[in-house]
């Protein structure tokens, strides 16, 4: 595809493309597991296309529905929300899509 990058992985599968995003992190030491949360949150966050690819690809579309919202712009919020059809989304809580 026009644009698109092939995405190199670190050991424990993570786009190193996202390591910006977790600055406080060391990429390679997060578990795509025990972390899911905060992967999933900050690839919906700040990923772009291919991330958030590899992002459905990881964990599936359920999945990353209910990771949650609590650290999302409310652009970021909206995409998401209208994308995986979160019904409700007025009610925003925190840590959960309200669905």
């Amino acid at each position: 595809m026009i644009g698109e990058r092939e995405l190199v992985l670190a050991p424990n599968g993570i786009p190193v493309s996202l390591r910006p995003y977790f600055q406080e992190y060391t990429l390679e030491k997060l578990d795509p597991e025990r972390d899911a949360f905060t992967i999933i949150e900050r690839t919906l966050a700040f990923g772009c296309q291919p991330e958030v690819r590899w992002l459905f690809a990881r964990y599936g579309r359920e999945r990353v529905r209910q990771a949650g919202s609590a650290l999302l712009s409310r652009r970021r919020f909206r995409l998401w929300v209208n994308y995986l059809d979160v019904r409700n989304y007025r009610q925003r809580r925190r840590g959960a899509w309200p669905y």
